[in-house]
């Protein structure tokens, strides 16, 4: 499927759009460009003052104590919120407010912000300090960045330079001090309840004590020495406390065993294989192992390199299985050697259990009554002691930590005062560069506007699309006389084209007089008429130029001929024609001037008028033109329309909007004209449209460029010859 031209050209279309109008993006660039720089260099300079922390989480520099090792691996695990609290901690109330009070902020902003020096509160102080710090952390580290911006207010740079280092030294030292008085204030507070609960413990065993003593004496006991220091016994609980251990320790042995069983029966596979090293804990099982893990890998290897069938490869898959089969008979002989084992425990559980039993009632029936309640007031005792003694322990150790040294923050940069050139505010560069760009798509926008606003002529699509006229000629802009610029210049062509096309127009049909007309005024109808003029003369054709723009004349300016006898003398009847045609005016033209027409003798022209003139001229010539005035304004033009044989329209190129143009083609036709087409005029062709005229005018001056150097070397030539 063909693609559409417009489509394919759309964008082409834009950017001659933006080039016909770069003068409006170039000076909509420079303001926005110099307004930039002038803002930029108006703002006051902003310095940047900052210091990195390392925030860990609150532990002693040293742990003495195992459980605050363990304490300490276990807060080693991270924790993705701490340093976002810290963030917030940093720029917290507490924090800051603490630093206002250090460095006298208060005074110090009020006479910075306020325009009569007057002390700012302290909400505003905490809003203006929080307005200029930023925290932020290092990726995949515990630093923290405090960075503190600082204006150059009133114009003191050395100021605001120092505040910025200050401030953000002095909040590190501030959230560092927090930190650690925190801390300190938390580990008192848990050593003063430790203490309390310590002494009342006290208490408690010194009850339990005189209890077991009284108990004792009215029951009278006779106890023994115990195993352990302070502890005392009878000589029956003695050996039930005896069989009660080992029959403990039979039942721990017991379940152990008994665990281990069951979970190497659950397991199969590879996971018997990979667990049984942990459940049973055989050497040579685990040395197994590591060789066939080994095994397997330099079998990977091997077969990545050689392929499945290779000798290595096979020799290497032998050891594999060997090791497999060694694995499975050690298993296998494990497990039946933990079986056995299991089955000796369980059979020392039940004689232990059964010696325990038989105790128990020999102990109940010979001593219950009295040993009953002295043995729980001893197990009370022994309890409280216990209670006892662990908060008197955990009492020194938070003691002890507590004296130690505690470093939750480092400061790993102190903030330096930044140096005057140092400013990150505003930056020059980057404005200058979004200045640019700014400026470039306000500019493009400002073109898009303007061209959707500009509903003149801009294109010769817009003539054959919205006037319904063909065009049979485009004039470049910038033409002059060709009696000035020469009809070897590359403007010559174009009315070259311009004459071939009217010559070649089936509407003339053999006519030989036209009318240069246009929609308003000053669209170079008069300049086309001269230049096509010269064109068709050049060509050995008898042209006739009448000037029946009455009001304005031009024609007889670009002739440089007097306009003190003309057209409206005739028409006044004061003169006949043949009086007022100026003979070779230029090679191959005549001239009928415009002459003086009186203000109250407007409306002279007529149809009949204009046919006796055509009457006498019109054999004579080869082609006569009519300048005649905008057809829009001045009813000459209409009564000239309908007498010539032809009318062309001269519009000119984004100057008048297209429904003047359109209108004035309708009053064309309306009153008869036939109208061979519109002459585009006044193009800008190096940019606006139809940019390929500006290669083919180039092309036709270069050519000429070398017809007349050729010309110059013939005739330097010729001398030469003569003389040969």
């Amino acid at each position: 499927m063909a693609e559409n031209p417009q489509e394919m050209t759309h964008f082409m279309d834009y950017w001659r759009m933006v080039k016909s109008r770069k003068e409006v993006v170039i000076a909509v660039l420079l303001f926005v460009v110099v307004a930039g720089v002038i803002v930029s260099l108006s703002l006051p300079k902003v310095y940047m003052a900052s210091t990195r922390i390392a925030v860990r989480p609150d532990t002693a520099s040293v742990t003495p104590f195992q459980y605050k090792q363990q304490e300490r691996q276990m807060m080693t695990v991270y924790d993705m919120y701490f340093l976002r609290t810290q963030f917030e901690i940093i720029q917290s109330r507490p924090i800051l407010y603490k630093v206002i009070q250090n460095l006298r902020l208060q005074e110090h902003f009020g006479r910075l912000y306020s325009d009569d020096g007057a002390s700012l509160s302290l909400a505003e102080t905490y809003k203006a300090l929080v307005g200029s710090m930023k925290v932020q952390q290092f990726r995949d580290t515990n630093l923290i960045e405090i960075r503190i911006y600082r204006s150059s207010r009133k114009g003191d740079r050395t100021t605001a330079r120092n505040d910025a280092a200050k401030i953000a030294n002095e909040i590190a030292s501030v959230y560092r001090d927090h930190r650690m008085e925190q801390n300190r204030a938390e580990t008192e507070r848990g050593v003063t309840a430790l203490r309390e609960a310590y002494h009342a413990q006290q208490k408690k065993v010194a009850e339990a004590e005189s209890n077991v003593e009284v108990l004792r004496k009215d029951l009278n006991v006779s106890v023994l020495a115990g195993s352990q220091p302070g502890t005392v016994t009878s000589l029956d609980n003695a050996k039930l406390e005896r069989l009660e251990l080992n029959r403990i320790q039979a039942r721990k042995i017991m379940l152990e065993r008994q665990i281990r069983l069951e979970s190497l029966k659950k397991l199969e596979g590879s996971d018997l294989m990979y667990s049984a090293a942990y459940v049973i804990q055989d050497p040579t099982l685990t040395t197994l192992r590591q060789q066939l893990t080994e095994a397997e890998t330099l079998l990977g290897r091997k077969t990545e390199t050689y392929g499945e069938r290779h000798p290595d490869v096979v020799s290497a898959q032998a050891v594999v299985a060997d090791l497999r089969k060694k694995i499975n008979d050690t298993l296998k002989g494990q497990v039946l050697g933990l079986q056995t084992d299991y089955e000796i425990a369980r059979r020392d559980f039940d004689a232990a259990e059964k010696d325990v039993e038989e105790a128990r009632k020999t102990d109940i029936a010979a001593h219950g009554e009295r040993y009953l309640p002295f043995a729980k007031a001893e197990s009370e005792l022994a309890r409280q002691r216990q209670i006892r003694d662990t908060l008197e322990t955990r009492l020194v150790q938070e003691a002890i930590e507590l004296e130690l040294p505690r470093t939750p923050v480092d400061v790993v940069d102190f903030a330096e005062v930044p140096e005057e050139r140092d400013a990150v505010s505003p930056k020059m560069v980057l404005n200058i560069v979004l200045s640019i760009i700014l400026g470039v798509v306000c500019g493009i926008g400002l073109v898009f506007f303007i061209e959707y606003v500009d509903t003149s002529v801009k294109t010769v699509e817009d003539i054959e699309k919205f006037m319904g006229a063909s065009i049979i000629g485009v004039i470049p802009q910038k033409v002059r006389p060709l009696t000035e610029e020469g009809m070897d210049s590359p403007h010559a062509e174009a009315y070259r084209v311009l004459r071939m096309n009217m010559e070649l127009s089936k509407k003339l049909s053999g006519g030989n007089t036209l009318c240069f007309t246009s929609g308003g005024a000053g669209e170079g109808k008069s300049l086309t008429l001269f230049n096509l003029a010269q064109v068709c003369a050049q060509t050995g054709k008898r042209i006739l130029v009448i000037d029946s723009d009455m009001r304005r004349p031009t024609q007889h300016k670009m002739f440089k001929v007097p306009n003190r006898l003309g057209l409206a003398d005739v028409l006044l009847e004061k003169a006949d024609v043949d009086d007022v045609i100026l003979k070779n005016v230029l090679p191959n033209e005549d001239f009928i001037p415009s002459g003086k027409l009186p203000s109250v003798s407007h409306g002279v022209l007529n149809a009949k008028n204009l046919r006796d003139i055509l009457a006498q001229v019109k054999g004579e010539y080869d082609y006569i033109f009519f300048d005649s005035p905008p057809i829009m304004g001045v009813s000459d033009a209409s009564i000239l329309s309908s007498e010539v044989d032809g009318v062309l329209l001269v519009v000119q190129h984004r100057s008048y909007p297209k429904a003047v143009s359109a209108r004035a083609k309708a009053m064309v036709e309306n009153v008869g004209g036939n109208l061979l087409g519109v002459v585009l005029n006044n193009l800008n062709v190096t940019r606006d449209y139809y940019y390929y005229y500006n290669s083919y005018y180039n092309y036709s001056y270069g050519k000429t460029r070398e017809r007349r150097g050729a010309s110059a070397t013939s005739a330097a030539a010729a001398p030469s010859r003569k003389k040969s």
